[in-house]
């Protein structure tokens, strides 16, 4: 039993997998770019400053940051080395073996299926916002799910099914319009940031850490800049999709190591920047609400601003969806080419070059989800689940270079061990500042995906056929 589950995959070049080689290093630092820029500025970051962390959230980010830096090196050099367009769910098959990829496989259906779900719910907060202010706002009970007292969050769901169309045409395509959205939220933040950084106002930063570092609540919840860290994580989750595309890479061992490097640093110092200046322009008690940046502006009175950054974000929020939808598809294909779900899942369009029974199923799935549930604890769900996987990438790294001492690396993680022992420690600290429903709600996914791969997968293992 145990050589049947340990069992791993060979190192493939993954040359003939029927998906198009089209996108070069700038298109996935891009799609990087695309993917981490959303949610986490434009939504969680009022969130974090109002109820965990006030004006140090800055910090919450940095922290956040370091932790994602270490595991974007592991992601790097496993990318160019292992390749594959499954992400971490390839790298731990060829590492670990089969058990341990099916389990961070199934995680990273969650992570990426409802961060797609969460991340349609804050884009219909700002489109209907947007609508609102031309005089065209839906009702709520077309914009809150049943929960919130509304029928269908009917923005949330239309865009995902927009989406789906957008990836069945194909990925180049679609490469196409994230670039575009990229430039107009990049230019709404250089907005933003122009703006504010003539309204700051020093007395808002007083007290810096009102919170303190870490606290937990009688209700079970935690406050403070290391809870604000685990929450603010959720702004970040997206770099890791650049390593699904691999086989539709021009030169992935070059080009996926500088799309994923290169989109996180670029995204974290835009984090500190606006997150430094949305606390020094309001004070941070203002600033919990689903969008605070458009929020700000409208109480420095800047409305044509405010209205403008809804539009940016909107764009932002779109390519985000783009980005993880496209990183889910392409994870569930690699699992279902290699047994571990069904084959109706490994099927590409011979028009397309896209998995499309894949993109239409999920899309399908999510946008029911983004329709009926709320925003809720979503993010720390997806953030969880981010984090587990970013500790085993890590640990790969660390293992395949015992294991596989001559393998051919383009790209090496510097300071092995070391960076990848911190990648492990400081992802690994996050996911235990997160509260212990969040645990229990992980740890029900995970009994579920057990029982799926002992009753399907591990019998229909391409690997088990083969021995």
């Amino acid at each position: 039993m145990a050589n049947n589950i340990f069992r791993t995959k060979p190192i493939t070049s993954g040359d003939h997998t029927g998906l198009k080689r089209c996108l070069s290093a700038f298109d996935l630092t891009l799609l990087g770019i695309g993917a981490i820029i959303g949610t986490g500025i434009f939504v969680l970051t009022g969130l974090a400053a109002a109820k965990m962390s006030g004006p140090a959230v800055v910090l919450s980010f940095i922290i956040s940051g370091f932790a994602c830096a270490f595991a974007a090196l592991a992601y790097a050099e496993l990318a160019a080395a292992v390749g594959g367009c499954g992400s971490a769910y390839g790298y731990s098959y060829v590492a670990f073996g089969e058990i341990v990829a099916w389990v961070i496989g199934w995680i990273l259906l969650l992570e990426y299926s409802v961060s797609v779900a969460a991340v349609a719910n804050g884009w219909s907060g700002y489109f209907n916002n947007a609508l609102s202010a031309m005089g065209m706002g839906l009702p709520d009970a077309l914009t809150k799910s049943p929960e919130l007292g509304g029928i269908i969050n009917l923005p949330a769901s239309a865009i995902i099914l927009i989406l789906m169309g957008m990836l069945i045409v194909g990925m180049k395509q679609s490469a196409q319009l994230n670039t575009a959205m990229v430039f107009v939220k990049v230019l709404t933040i250089c907005v933003f940031v122009g703006i504010a950084s003539f309204n700051v106002h020093p007395e808002n930063w007083h007290p810096f850490m009102p919170y303190g570092w870490f606290n937990t609540l009688p209700d079970g919840s935690t406050t403070g800049v290391l809870a604000g860290a685990s929450l603010v994580f959720f702004a970040y989750v997206g770099f890791d999709a650049v390593s699904t595309a691999v086989e539709e890479a021009k030169d992935p061992q070059r080009d996926v190591p500088i799309g994923i490097i290169s989109s996180l640093v670029f995204c974290t110092v835009i984090y500190i920047i606006v997150s430094g200046l949305l606390t020094g322009v309001v004070p941070y008690t203002e600033l919990g609400v689903s969008s605070p940046v458009a929020h700000a502006l409208q109480l420095m009175g800047y409305t044509w601003a405010s209205a403008l950054v809804s539009t940016g974000v909107i764009a932002g929020l779109t390519t985000v969806m783009l980005v993880l939808y496209y990183g889910l598809t392409r994870i569930i294909f690699a699992m279902a080419r290699d047994g571990l779900l069904s084959p109706f899942f490994a099927e590409v369009n011979h028009k397309t070059h896209t998995p499309v029974r894949v993109i239409v199923l999920t899309g399908i799935i999510m946008s029911i989800a983004a329709g009926l549930l709320p925003l809720g604890a979503l993010a720390e769900l997806v953030n969880i689940g981010t984090l587990a996987a970013f500790v085993l990438v890590c640990l790969g790294v660390i293992v395949l270079r015992i294991r596989q001492p001559h393998l051919h690396r383009p790209f090496k993680n510097p300071f092995n061990p070391l960076f990848p022992i911190m990648g492990m420690i400081s992802c690994g600290g996050l996911m235990a500042f997160l509260p212990s429903q969040t645990w229990l709600r992980f740890v029900v996914w995970l009994t579920l995906g057990i029982i799926v791969y002992f009753t399907y997968s591990m019998r229909h293992s391409k690997l088990a056929k083969k021995g």
